[in-house]
């Protein structure tokens, strides 16, 4: 490449490491390997040729990978902007990259692969293929409701969803329209409809974006998959820009992502994979563990690192963790890790059975109110559930108890219409005002967001009940709160902060999607808890039909509910609760069974061998 002109975006030229002063990065190579245990300083040290690291839940796989990057800019192996990082939310690549920057190596790129696929496509686009981009369309359902119409099929919007992800699907597994039926034979998928009317309507879809010149997410990867396929030029250019690869989460990519980062790679072989495949839970949109699980297969040289020292869980919750696993079967189930606690004793985990949902749900807000009082932060209690429809009775029974609540996974945070508004609302005020710099007296940075605020609906006390108005409040409450802390931090350094700063931190809050914290119980399906924990997490609803869900049909999907409740398990670090009720509503007749992944593990329940749904 032509210097540092014609590198790829968002790199920029990067000195020689330097020596740090007190407080700062580490000052040398080994001492950044000082604060590792064996098994993550074997990681940290692996700099060359393929790594495969199996990391078990808890065991601290972000520290593990940050620190081998960060070791291998300061011995001198890498170079810190011919390192690319990929991971699968934005949340996780902001996390990366706040840690190397605290370990000295600031300049890699940590993104998802979207992000990373997107740049690329943006630089070379005009090159590759001549004029601007394709715009990018964020929310395809429109587009697909519209392709529906014009087949004359009539969707409920559940439906329209199933529909959306079924053609998600499809694409990141490279299935083109007309393989579609068949595509779906091979994979034992169950169809959301007739496949042959999805095949239509996926056909009629890609035509609606090429008409219109808009591409979609998973075109962004394709594209930029072709354009390195077709061009040498540009591969190589690629090539040159990134040389040392780190993929974390390797059991969740999808054959797409593969393909991408089998061409980022080309025949080089500084490639680090981190994973484990008993978290593997998302399958139905594409993803598979089988590059993770036979990575040995495909680099026999490769070095393997197994991770199992949990620094997360109690060793009372790593033991119900292990015996969750011990039960399962499969092919992910024979490389399962057995985690060993590093924390002292805490409390065993509960089992709690109730006559009715609503029970169940008074039941559990009545132990988290007591979790509260015993100096548990409402921010560090989870509820965790199968289905998002669950979340209602929950709601409901922590409102009825003056319990502040967030839901996860709903819609982000700064879509909401509220947040919109209110966003508008004080980047006005901010343009009207002179906007001088606020004091610490009345008048500072949260008291004229809580006077903007008002005037939609905030107050200082929470409204009663759940529901709409609840959530509006939540959402303007947290708005408030990030005022507070904005205004802290920049008074903690001896900076003024002014209306306009505060609206430029939530833009670029929003870029990011970084979404401010909500003083307030989690309420989260265990898809959407992934990757996160909490001191407290109350696991609801364990019944059969629920968890397996009755749609796992066969002994592969029943598998992967498994996985998904010992991801469940595996997001506490002290408390944990599991319940369910035996019947939907009060009076109901009692036919329901708690989770046969429960059997062998709560008191009282014989061990029973895996086995379809029933």
């Amino acid at each position: 490449m032509d210097g540092m002109q014609s590198e790829l975006p968002g790199t920029q030229p990067y000195p020689a490491a330097s020596v740090a002063g007190p407080g700062g990065p580490p000052r040398d190579a080994d001492a950044v390997l000082a604060a590792l245990d064996p098994e993550q300083r074997a990681v940290a040290t692996a700099l060359h040729g393929p790594v495969c690291v199996l990391a078990g839940a808890g065991t601290g796989k972000t520290r593990a990978i940050t620190h081998r990057i960060a070791y291998g800019v300061r011995s001198g192996v890498m170079q810190p902007q011919r390192v690319l990082a990929v991971t699968f939310t934005a949340r996780a690549a902001g996390e990366m990259r706040g840690r190397l920057r605290e370990l000295g190596a600031e300049g890699v790129q940590a993104r998802t692969f979207h992000s990373a696929a997107l740049r690329q496509l943006q630089f070379f686009w005009p090159r590759a293929v001549g004029g601007e981009l394709p715009r990018l369309v964020e929310r395809k359902v429109q587009l697909v409701a519209e392709a529906a119409a014009r087949c004359r099929v009539r969707l409920e919007r559940t439906e329209l969803r199933d529909l959306t992800g079924e053609i998600e699907w499809a694409k990141v597994t490279q299935t083109v329209p007309e393989d579609y039926p068949a595509a779906v034979v091979k994979a034992g998928r169950e169809a959301p409809r007739d496949p042959a009317e999805i095949r239509q309507i996926y056909k009629l879809y890609e035509e609606l974006k090429r008409d219109r010149g808009v591409i979609d997410f998973e075109d962004v990867l394709l594209l930029t998959a072709a354009i390195l396929d077709e061009r040498a030029d540009v591969a190589e250019q690629v090539r040159a820009q990134y040389q040392h690869f780190v993929v974390d989460e390797y059991q969740d990519v999808s054959p797409l992502q593969q393909r991408l980062l089998d061409l980022w790679l080309g025949d080089r072989s500084s490639l680090c994979v981190v994973g484990d495949a008993s978290q593997t839970i998302y399958s139905f949109t594409g993803a598979t563990p089988d590059y993770l699980l036979n990575f040995r297969t495909r680099h026999p040289d490769a070095t393997v690192v197994k991770l199992v020292r949990d620094y997360r869980s109690t060793p009372q919750v790593v033991h119900l963790a292990n015996g969750l696993l011990a039960q399962a079967r499969g092919q992910a189930a024979q490389h399962r890790l057995e985690l060993v606690s590093q924390r002292q004793a805490g409390p065993e985990p509960a089992y709690v059975e109730y006559p009715d949902e609503p029970a169940e749900a008074e039941g559990t807000a009545k132990r988290i109110r007591a979790l509260m009082d015993a100096g548990v932060r409402a921010s560090e209690i989870a509820v965790l559930f199968r289905t998002n429809g669950q979340s209602e009775v929950y709601e409901q029974a922590l409102a009825d108890i003056g319990i502040a609540y967030q839901l996860r996974g709903a819609e982000r945070f700064f879509e909401r219409p509220e947040v919109r508004e209110a966003g508008m609302l004080l980047r006005g005020a901010a343009r009207a005002g002179s906007d001088p710099l606020l004091s610490g007296e009345a008048g500072g940075l949260a008291e004229q967001v809580r006077a903007v605020l008002s005037t939609r609906g905030f107050t200082p006390e929470p409204p009663a009940g759940s529901g709409a108005v609840r959530e509006r409040w939540e959402s303007l409450a947290a708005l408030v709160r990030l005022a507070e802390e904005f205004e802290a931090g920049r008074r903690a350094v001896g900076a003024g902060v002014t209306l306009a700063d505060y609206v430029a931190e939530l833009d670029a809050r929003a870029a990011a999607q970084h979404a401010p914290a909500v003083e307030g119980v989690t309420l989260a399906s265990l898809h959407a808890a992934k990757g996160l924990e909490w001191d407290a997490v109350f696991l609801v609803g364990l019944t059969e039909g629920m968890l397996p869900i009755t749609y796992a049909k066969t002994d592969e999907q029943v598998e992967e509910e498994r996985r998904l409740l010992y991801v469940g398990v595996t997001r506490a670090r002290e408390h944990l609760t599991l319940s369910w009720a035996l019947a939907r509503s009060p009076g109901g007749r009692a036919s329901r069974q708690p989770s046969r992944f429960l059997d062998g593990l709560r008191p009282g329940a014989p061990a029973r061998a895996a086995g379809p749904a029933r």
